[in-house]
C-alpha cells in the first residue's frame, strides 16, 4: 500500500497510528509469521469504529489482541490488522458484573474480579489471551469456560455499528461460538433502526470488542489463592518458558490431545526452529529461529500420526491464517 493511502487514511480526524508492513512475529505469541499489509492501532473504542468505515468493503480485516490462539503464515497478511491488546482496555466493576473491552489480558479479569470480591473468574488467570479471544473462541482451562459467566456482549461490525447480545444470540459449544442466524440484535445508541440483521453479516466481520461478566459474591483470600493454584499447576504442566500457543488441539471427547500425540512417540520431535514441547505435547514451541511454515509442518504431523494412529481426527484449536511464503 503505498503512501498516499495512508494520508488519505489520515483525513478522516482520526487518531489512532497506521504502520505499513508490519512484522506479525511482533503480535503473536509463537513469534513468528510474516508482515501484514498495513496495521491499524486504534486510539480508542471510538476511533476503531471511526475507522473501520473508512476500509475498502473488499479489504480483509483481522482484530488481533495478543495473539496467543495464531498463526500468521510466512507470506503474511493482506489487508489490514487492527492490534486490540493496550487499547481497547477499559475494565470496570459494575453492580456485581465486571466489565471488560476486549484487548483486556484475561488474567486481569480474573484478578480484577478477585479484588472485588466476586468468584467464577479465577480458571482465567490460566487463558493466556485477550478477552476478545476469549469470547471468539469460548476459551477455558481447568474446568472453567469463557461463555458461562458472560452476561452479555458488545460487538462492533464495519459498518462501525455497535450491538448488544446474550449468550442467547450464539450457539456455544466446546471452543466454539457461531452467531444464530436470525438474530437482528440491537443496536446500542440511536442508530438501533439501520442495523442489518445478523442473518446477513457475515460471522467474521462483527467482532466482540467488550463483555459483562455476570460472578457471584466470594471471598477475596479464597479467589487469590485459587488463581496461584492454578498459575503454579500452569508453571508446573506447560512451556511457558518459550514461544508458544497454548494448546495446539482441542481435546476429543473422552481423551486428550496430548496423550495422543505423546503416544505416537511425538514428544521433544522438532523440524527447523519448531518443536513438540517435551513437557507438554498439545503444545509446539519456537525453539528460537521458527517459520510459520515449521510450525504448519508439525501441526500436520501430529494430526496425521494420531489419525493413521488411533483413528482420531484433531481439531485444531489454534487459527492459522495468511498466504505461504
Amino acid at each position: 500500500m503505498d503512501m498516499s493511502e495512508v494520508k488519505k487514511v489520515g483525513m478522516h480526524g482520526l487518531r489512532g497510528k497506521l504502520r505499513l508492513n508490519e512484522p506479525m512475529a511482533r503480535h503473536t505469541s509463537w513469534r513468528a509469521g510474516g508482515c501484514a499489509d498495513r496495521a491499524y492501532v486504534p486510539a480508542d473504542l471510538d476511533d476503531l469504529r471511526a475507522f473501520l468505515v473508512t476500509v475498502p468493503q473488499h479489504e480483509p480485516v483481522w482484530l488481533i489482541g495478543l495473539g496467543s490462539n495464531l498463526l500468521v503464515r510466512d507470506g503474511g497478511l493482506r489487508g489490514t490488522v487492527i492490534l486490540t491488546h493496550g487499547v481497547l482496555k477499559q475494565i470496570r466493576f459494575e453492580g456485581n458484573a465486571v466489565y471488560a473491552e476486549a484487548g483486556v489480558p484475561s488474567p486481569k479479569v480474573a484478578r480484577f474480579a478477585a479484588m472485588h470480591k466476586l468468584a467464577g473468574a479465577e480458571f482465567m488467570a490460566g487463558v493466556p489471551g485477550t478477552v476478545g479471544g476469549a469470547l471468539a473462541m469460548n476459551a477455558g482451562c481447568y474446568g472453567g469456560e469463557t461463555w458461562n459467566i458472560v452476561e452479555s456482549v458488545t460487538t462492533l461490525d464495519r459498518a462501525g455499528q455497535l450491538r448488544q447480545r446474550t449468550p442467547a444470540n450464539y450457539d456455544i459449544g466446546y471452543r466454539t461460538v457461531v452467531l444464530k442466524a436470525g438474530n437482528a440484535g440491537s443496536e446500542a445508541g440511536s442508530e438501533a433502526a439501520a442495523a442489518p440483521p445478523a442473518s446477513r453479516l457475515p460471522l467474521h466481520e462483527e467482532w466482540f470488542v467488550a463483555a459483562r461478566f455476570k460472578l457471584p459474591r466470594g471471598e477475596a483470600a479464597k479467589s487469590r489463592e485459587i488463581i496461584k493454584q492454578l498459575l503454579e499447576r500452569r508453571i508446573e504442566t506447560q512451556p511457558l518458558n518459550q514461544p508458544n500457543a497454548g494448546s495446539v488441539f482441542r481435546n476429543p471427547q473422552g481423551d486428550y490431545a496430548a496423550r495422543l500425540i505423546e503416544a505416537c512417540g511425538l514428544k521433544g520431535h522438532a523440524l527447523g526452529g519448531a518443536m513438540i514441547s517435551g513437557k507438554h505435547a498439545n503444545f509446539i514451541v519456537n525453539t528460537g529461529n521458527a517459520r510459520a511454515a515449521d510450525i504448519e509442518a508439525l501441526i500436520e504431523t501430529a494430526h496425521a500420526a494420531v489419525k493413521q494412529k488411533f483413528g482420531i481426527d484433531l481439531e485444531r484449536e489454534v487459527r492459522i491464517i495468511g498466504e505461504p511464503a
